[in-house]
C-alpha cells in the first residue's frame, strides 16, 4: 500500500501525518515546534527523560511490538528522573527495538 502524507490543525499549528498501510504516524517535531520553534529537538529529549512518558511508551510497545526488549527497558526507567539522564528518539530506538517512534533526519 502506498504512503500518503497529510497534515492536521492543532490549535493553529500544522502537524503532519503519515499513512503508511493502515498506520498513521504523527509528527512530534511539529508539536514541539509550536512550543520552542528554535529548539524542537530539546523539548523531545525532555517528554522522554520524564518517567510517565517512558512508561506510557513501554505499555505501548508491550501492547504492539514481539520485538520489544524489556530488559533494557529496566536499565531506561531506572536512569529516568535523573538529571545525568538524557534520551533521544534514536536511543530509544535502538536500546529497547521500539517501533512507535521513528526518527528520521528531514522526513516525517
Amino acid at each position: 500500500m502506498a504512503n500518503k502524507n497529510s497534515s492536521i490543525k492543532v490549535k493553529g499549528t500544522a502537524v503532519k501525518i503519515k499513512t503508511v498501510g493502515s498506520d498513521d504516524f504523527i509528527c512530534l517535531t511539529d508539536i514541539a515546534k509550536s512550543k520552542n520553534p528554535e529548539h524542537p529537538d530539546d523539548l523531545i529529549r525532555n517528554w522522554l527523560r520524564n518517567r510517565n512518558t517512558l512508561e506510557l511508551l513501554r505499555i505501548w510497545e508491550q501492547l504492539h511490538n514481539l520485538d520489544f526488549n524489556p530488559v533494557e527497558f529496566d536499565g531506561i526507567r531506572k536512569q529516568a528522573g535523573l538529571n545525568s539522564f538524557t534520551l533521544t528518539p534514536k536511543q530509544w530506538i535502538e536500546q529497547v527495538n521500539a517501533i512507535g517512534i521513528q526518527s528520521k533526519a528531514g522526513e516525517l
